[in-house]
């Protein structure tokens, strides 16, 4: 792909993604609580240190958005027995249905604006997820697309990172 390829590429997942960020409001979730709480639910129990990771936040940020889930008692937090320094995170059952509710309103809103497209875009869609899926993974593997991190066999060619 080239440059312009590529930048059209990031502006178009970067929309996306606020779009349906922007559901996860109507729970009375920021983008990082509703992200965070995806992934307890998810996975959890979760250690702290490995949930800052995967959603790669700080850890100050992190113990704002732990603070606020378990305010709105949506996660508990469970300290080690072994390590009282060590904290896990879970689901409550309010915190799976707040997820499942967010999981289903941004399901629709995409279900919709897809019914406004034509067939041939929706099936054109289809077919990109497998290669979609695969960039996701490889970006997760180089820590969410690190700047400067130039893929094998592209040394000294095109400038991929350049403003976008």
């Amino acid at each position: 792909m080239d440059d312009e390829g590529v930048i059209r590429l990031r502006a178009v997942i970067s929309k996306l993604a606020r779009e349906l960020n922007a559901s996860s409001t109507g729970e009375g979730l920021t983008p990082s609580q509703a992200s965070a709480l995806s992934l307890i639910v998810a996975r959890g129990p979760l250690g702290l240190t490995e949930l800052g990771e995967r959603e790669r936040i700080n850890p100050t940020m992190l113990s704002r958005v732990i603070g606020r889930l378990v305010e709105m008692k949506l996660i508990t937090r469970t300290p080690d027995p072994a390590d009282l320094r060590s904290v896990s995170v879970l689901g409550t059952p309010a915190g799976r249905r707040v997820d499942k509710k967010i999981k289903a309103r941004r399901a629709a809103a995409v279900s919709e604006c897809l019914d406004l497209l034509p067939p041939e875009q929706v099936t054109a869609l289809t077919e990109a997820l497998p290669a979609l899926e695969a960039l996701a993974a490889a970006m997760g593997q180089q820590g969410g697309g690190s700047r400067g991190v130039v893929p094998p066999g592209q040394q000294g060619g095109g400038s991929r990172g350049a403003s976008t």
